[in-house]
């Protein structure tokens, strides 16, 4: 008869709670009960841990046997829970000895029937986690690389139930344990990120030079123009010129993709996300949702960009959910039984034809749709979700003889536009601790000055666009980046026109 007690994590949303697991044997009739909240990937876990125990020359307890996952209104999921119940039977039974306290580890890890370790998905939460708390975390070999990437925290990386067992025992040494525990360092864009270069694209300097500014900003932007003009394109190399992530960024990003069913790449450490849904995408596909809430698409755009193509063939219930997460930087997904919170600071980069058919405008003059038709397409896209976006550029057909110069180069690379781009984000951090498009309306009016004949041109936009106060504040914001990117400590005239000129569909509507 004996009681063990060990440290586990559970999962709500990107946070890992601790989970305790108290193993008790006592006399009676054999059977494994698990209380606790436990659904049924957690109960399962039974017969994995007896087939662990008895293929690693364990015996397995021919007792009553009660495992208690605490606190018991938590929900448990999963088989993150394995490693640790067998510990606690081993522990519980005597058939370990303890060289070091059980209470100075947490354990996760799900059990094959041989005893080897199988990785779990939402690592990265697990081990910030664990490091806050001051333990040490035994995980299987393969979590290990992800785990790793918080800075200082001990790991017990392990592939077997035996190693665990034998390390418990004091048998492993501690150079083998311990593994490496430094997150991998990445200074330069990846190579899959290096393939994608703004040298490609030949012509189109006005809208490279709005892509230099969003980058700078993190500023919405929304691209119009006919098929085969380079949008898709031109957003596709948007990755190429942003700054790297801060340290803090790249673990909220990596733990919202480690606990997502793709999971986390180490390989993407620091890296801006970048997400481009299908327009087929459906509104839980984009927020997240679930009976156990899952994050969408804007969460796994967080600290990244969200590129939605095609954007009026969205279903337009699909696009108004944007709408709260553009403004709060993140969604709350409510359920009768918990609510989860994921964060969701994008960068929303959008594109679309102009009319129904696509060539409205277009040299061709192959357009024959009618206003009303191009205006019910474009009603597809709301007004509260285009006053969102900061910059509505048009991008024009490029001419036969841009394409036929542009094959002997010339065109400025991502690595030179990126230069300005981190220069400029450097000062906006270096003033306010973020990129200007995440001011608030107190800090764009101590930040945004303007001069009394800035003042006059941004009124007299004011009123005859008929604009919001939300792109009011949108233009000021927009304008201090194009002053940054200038090395500027004023908002000119010049600036403010600039930024004016980016309301494309303000214009048109």
């Amino acid at each position: 008869m004996g009681l063990a007690v060990l440290y586990s994590r559970g999962r709500a949303g990107i946070k890992a709670p601790l989970v305790r697991v108290e193993v008790h044997i006592t006399n009676g009739l054999p059977c494994l009960n698990i209380v606790g909240l436990a659904e049924t990937t957690v109960k399962e876990s039974k017969d994995r841990v007896r087939g662990a125990l008895l293929n690693s020359h364990f015996d397995f307890p021919a007792q009553r046997i009660t495992v208690n996952l605490a606190p018991a209104d938590l929900p448990k999921v999963g088989g993150r829970f394995d490693l640790a119940i067998a510990l606690g039977l081993l522990a519980a039974s005597e058939q370990i000895p303890l060289a070091t306290p059980l209470a100075d580890y947490e354990c996760i890890g799900e059990l094959s029937l041989g005893g080897e370790l199988r990785p779990i998905k939402g690592v990265l939460p697990i081990a910030i986690q664990a490091f806050n708390a001051g333990r040490t975390l035994i995980l299987p070999q393969e979590n290990c690389a992800e785990a790793a990437l918080v800075k200082g925290i001990k790991l017990i990386p392990a592939s077997h139930l035996l190693d665990v067992c034998a390390y418990l025992s004091g048998a492993t040494s501690s150079d083998l344990a311990h593994g490496n525990t430094e997150p991998p360092v990445m200074d330069t864009p990846a190579p899959a990120i290096e393939a994608l270069d703004f040298a490609d694209v030949h012509g189109q300097y006005h809208v490279k030079r709005a892509f230099e500014i969003a980058a700078a900003g993190a500023h919405n932007l929304l691209l119009m123009g006919p098929p085969g003009t380079g949008k898709s394109m031109l957003a596709a190399r948007l990755p190429s010129i942003l700054p790297l992530l801060t340290e803090q960024q790249a673990q909220e990003s990596a733990a919202i993709a480690s606990i997502s069913d793709t999971g986390f790449n180490v390989a993407h450490w620091l890296k801006p996300p970048f997400r481009a849904p299908h327009h087929t995408a459906s509104a839980v596909a984009l927020v997240g949702g679930g009976s156990h809430p899952k994050p969408g698409e804007i969460s796994l755009a967080h600290n990244g960009t969200l590129f939605l193509d095609e954007l009026p063939e969205f279903d337009r219930k699909v696009l108004e959910v944007l709408r709260e997460p553009l403004e709060s930087g993140h969604i709350t997904l409510s359920r009768a039984a918990h609510q989860v919170d994921y964060p969701a600071r994008f960068q929303l980069v959008a594109a679309m034809n102009p009319c129904p058919c696509g060539y409205l405008g277009d040299l061709s003059g192959r357009c024959h749709c009618t206003s009303e038709q191009v205006r019910r397409y474009r009603a597809k896209v709301s007004g509260p979700l285009l006053d969102r976006i900061d910059m509505h550029l048009e991008v024009p057909r490029v001419g036969h003889e841009m394409l036929r110069n542009g094959v002997t180069g010339g065109e400025e690379s991502s690595a030179s536009i990126r230069v300005r781009v981190v220069a400029a984000r450097n000062i906006a951090l270096a003033r306010s601790g973020k990129a200007n498009a995440a001011l608030s309306a107190k800090e764009v009016k101590q930040i945004c000055v303007l001069t009394e004949a800035s003042h006059q041109l941004l009124e007299k936009a004011m009123t005859q666009f008929g604009l919001s106060h939300r792109a009011y504040h949108r233009i000021l914001k927009l304008a201090r980046t194009i002053a940054d990117l200038a090395q500027a400590k004023e908002i000119s005239l010049q600036h403010l026109s600039e930024a004016i000129s980016y309301r494309k569909l303000d214009r048109t509507l």
